[in-house]
Formats: C-alpha cells, structure tokens, sequence
C-alpha cells in the first residue's frame, strides 16, 4: 500500500509545500502542488496507533498545530517535497525537503513516517541520505521502559526497526508460495512482507478464499492472486487512497467505541447500584414497622418505664409474651418513641421516593445494557449517532450551580460547592433576586432569578424544596427553609467561602425532596 502511493506521488516530485494542515493531534496534511501548478491535494499521515496510514487526499483539511510538536513541524519543514523513498517493503516512509527562505530561514530537513501499528511514529530528522541521522524531534518518545530492544528520543541517532525475515512478494517464486499452502490466507501477511489487514482481506477475495482458509491445492491460485496485487494493490471497496481512509475510519470507530464504553459502563452500573437502593430501602420498611411497633408500646407504656432506664420489657399487644425495647437514658420513654416515629417516616419516605422510580430505573438499565451489547458491532455512523445521543442526554449544566424553572418560568440556580453559593449570592444574584437556604443545616445557596418580581407561592414552595432537597436536612419532612431578597445577605468579615449572615427573613416548612 505505501508502495502505491509512493509510486503515484514520485513522478511529480519535486512538489511544492503549500503548507500544513492538522485535523488533528495525531494527524498531519501536507498541502502539495506539482512544477506545473498542478494541484496533487493533501499527503495524509495519520501517526495515532494502532492504526497509522498514508495516503492522498482531494479533500480540504484543516486546522492550526495541537501539540509542540506539530508546531515544530510547521515551523521547521517548509522546504519543497524533493523525493520520498521506502525502506524495502518496510513501513518506513523517508520525505526529503529542501531548504525554505522567510523571515527565518530553514535549512533542508526529512521526516521520517514509521507506519508499524502500535509503534506508529513521526520524526523531524536533520537532512542526509538514507533512513539514518540525529533526531530533532519525535512525536511520541520511545524510552527503555517502554521498548527495551529500541528507543526514540529527541536528539538522539535514528535506528530504524529490526529487519524481519518475510518474502518479498514482488520477487516471490512459485515454489515459496508451494511452502504456505497450509497457512490460511489471512496468515500470510506474517510471512509475506507488505501485507496489512486490508491488503490480507482483499488477497482472500481475490483467491475465493475465506480468511481462515488454507489454499492447499489451490496454492496456484493463492500466488496468482498475491502477484495480481502487485501489480494493483488497490481494494474492492476503491482505490488505495479510498482504502486508507477505511482504514482511518475503522481507527476513528475503534476510537470512539472505546470513548464509549467507560461512560455507558458506568451508567450501567450507577442504575445498578439504584436498584440496590431500593432493595435496601425494602429492607429498611420493615425495620421502620418494628420501630413503630416498638414506639407504640413505648407511648402505651410510659408510665411504666423507669426515667434513665436503658431498656425495658414491655407486653405485646397481642398478649402473647413480652416485647424487649432498647432505650437511650437521657430521653424520656415519649421521645424514645418519637424518635422511632422519625426514624421510621424517614424510612417509609425514602422507600416511597425511591419506589416511585424502580419502574423507571429498570427501562433505563435495560436499555443502558442494550446500548452496550450493541456497542461491538456498532459501525462508524451507529456509533456517531449513540454519541450525539449520550451528548443530548446529559443534564444542563450552568457555569454557575445547577439549573432549575420554577412553576412560574423564573430561573433556579442551586450551588453545588461553597465556591458557588458564594459566586450565586455574591456575583449572580441582583439585589432584589430572591434567596432561599435551608435553616439550620449545611447545604446549597438557592438563587432565584425574578427580575424583582415577588414569587407565588409555588414558586416559593419550589424553591424551598431545592433548598432543602440539597441540604443535610435531605429526605427529611418539614424542613424550615428562609428565604429573602439578596440585598439582605452578606458575608461577614473574613468568613469562608459560602458563609453569609442575612436579615429581614420568612420561613417556610417544606419536605426534603427534589420536587417533581
């Protein structure tokens, strides 16, 4: 494949340098265009492994460097393309440039294209002849504790990779190819040099073989069709150009299946773990039914529990046996019970809440784990589509606290750190904008913003719930929650972040859940 390309670009060679183009932090496109004005289009090198490729382009790409060392590359090799040259059949590529006159001249130069998968590599070499020479730049260092056998370093000599010991297949004889008649044919790119994934696809269908198929008799017609690519390396699908970009676009899939997996995993997981909650919060129903029963016979028996008594034994109500309830000395036998009565409403409250949505939370991970079945064999335009999908998914999210709208159409804004409550009252908020904050317990600034419009009483209410909902007080019922204009917060002297004091207040008691 890199052969082919070489052998299109040469006969136009010298090309002038139009300029760089990166479409990408690991892709570089040399804009060229022949003695005669000619215009050859952009020399693609994709450098990001494990796919690495090259190849013509007629499109139009652009983009400004994303790394230093793209920028060095647009800096130091501006010269005219002189020739390019191939180590055997190796995936190195060689391209000499010429000297180029500026505001700082720049003396001629060569990069070095290493297309080997995961080892892929660009360098910017010092000019000289051959694949040897100092490094003046790599794209991707390579140290001792990553290869032991090779490294690439930046002003370091140039080696290229170990030679291999594969058969040429442009001087390939019959009686070599007879030795490969009991490997499959989508083998024989490891013994036969030049073949990549696509090259070994487009060998099978030529031979009407399928991939895992070893020629055996047919090993005629194996090496018919390996010396017919040769002669046209080009694929079913198009040309080699056409190809390569299969290629790039089977790279961008691998990529991006990838980029989607973590977040649909851990989607999968997060319903997960809320469908455990609800299995809890089952569990804890049932401990809230034996603190009301244990608060009823308290409230039913009081008089008859001793004052700083740790425990007592109490009748059943069903007269059969005895009932042992543990105690906390210094309440009363009335608050133990209410404070069993609590427990248990906080319980039943979170269960309820948590009920509401099982039925929900089972749709959503059904099909979060259908979205990750698919994920394998999703192509580059499904995959596309499922992030355009995960994107429009996520939940709005303000530079400044979360974003809510009241029952009346007024904007909500809930911090969700000291840094931002600070920011919602202190640099959002305007004067008559309204300001809510559960009383009492540590939790969100709520800023609403009404224009200094007064709030109806939903939008009160909505608020407040925000409050609360984002509060310790969570979950709880009837949690008092103050609200008044912003002109009446303010920060004392040399408090922390999110701390305010604020007057001329009123309260109201709402419950400790998100509203609906």
């Amino acid at each position: 494949m890199l052969a082919r390309v070489l052998r299109d670009l040469s006969p136009h060679l010298p090309a002038r340098h139009l300029g760089w183009a990166f479409p990408d932090e690991t892709t570089a496109a040399l804009l060229l265009d022949a003695p005669g004005g000619t215009p050859l289009g952009n020399l693609v090198l994709g450098y990001r492994p494990p796919q690495p490729v090259l190849f013509l382009s007629r499109e139009r790409l652009r983009g400004e460097p994303h790394n230093p060392f793209q920028r060095l590359l647009a800096a130091r090799v501006r010269g005219e393309l002189l020739h390019i040259e191939q180590l055997k059949l190796d995936r190195v590529v060689a391209l000499h440039f010429g000297p180029a006159e500026g505001f700082i001249d720049q003396p001629p130069a060569r990069l070095l294209f290493e297309v080997t998968g995961r080892n892929a590599n660009l360098l910017v070499l010092e000019a000289g002849e051959g694949f040897g020479g100092r490094i003046t730049l790599a794209a991707r260092e390579i140290t001792g504790s990553r290869n032991r056998f090779r490294t690439v370093r930046s002003g370091g000599l140039y080696t290229p990779p170990p030679p291999y010991d594969k058969f040429d297949p442009r001087h390939m004889t019959p009686e070599e190819a007879r030795t490969l008649a009991d490997v499959p044919i989508g083998e024989w790119r490891g013994r036969v040099d030049g073949l990549g994934p696509l090259l070994s696809a487009e060998l099978a269908r030529r031979a009407e073989l399928s991939p895992t198929q070893a020629p055996g008799e047919a090993w005629e017609r194996a090496y018919a069709a390996l010396k017919s690519l040769v002669a046209d390396p080009s694929v079913s699908e198009g040309t080699m150009s056409e190809g390569a970009r299969e290629t790039a676009r089977h790279e961008k899939a691998t990529l991006l299946r990838k980029e989607l997996r973590e977040p649909l995993e851990k989607r999968v997981t997060l319903l997960e773990n809320q469908l455990g909650d609800v299995a809890r919060a089952e569990e804890g129903v049932e401990i809230a039914a034996q603190d009301r029963l244990e608060a009823d016979l308290l409230m039913a028996y009081a008089h008859t529990v001793e004052p700083g008594a740790a425990s007592a034994v109490l009748p059943a109500f069903d007269g059969e046996g005895e009932v042992p309830v543990a105690l906390e000395p210094q309440l009363s036998a009335v608050q133990n019970a209410e404070k069993r009565y609590a427990r248990a409403r906080r319980r039943e409250e979170v269960y309820l809440r948590l009920a509401e949505r099982e039925e929900n939370i089972r749709s959503e991970l059904e099909a979060a784990r259908e979205r990750l079945a698919r994920l394998e064999q999703a192509d580059l335009a499904q995959l596309e589509a499922l992030a355009t999908d995960l994107e429009s998914e996520k939940p709005e999210r303000s530079p400044y606290g979360a974003r809510y709208r009241t029952p009346g159409g007024h904007e909500a804004l809930v911090g969700r750190n000291n840094k931002e409550n600070a920011t919602l009252t202190h640099r959002v908020g305007r004067s008559m904008d309204w300001w809510f904050h559960a009383q009492g317990y540590p939790g969100s600034h709520v800023l609403v913003r009404s224009g200094g419009k007064d709030l109806d009483l939903p939008d009160i209410l909505y608020a407040a719930q925000l409050a609360a909902a984002h509060s310790k007080a969570r979950g709880s019922g009837n949690v008092p929650v103050d609200y008044t204009r912003i002109k009446y917060v303010w920060r004392p002297r040399g408090a922390p972040a999110g701390q305010v004091h604020y007057t001329d207040q009123k309260t109201v008691f709402v419950n400790g859940d998100l509203p609906g």
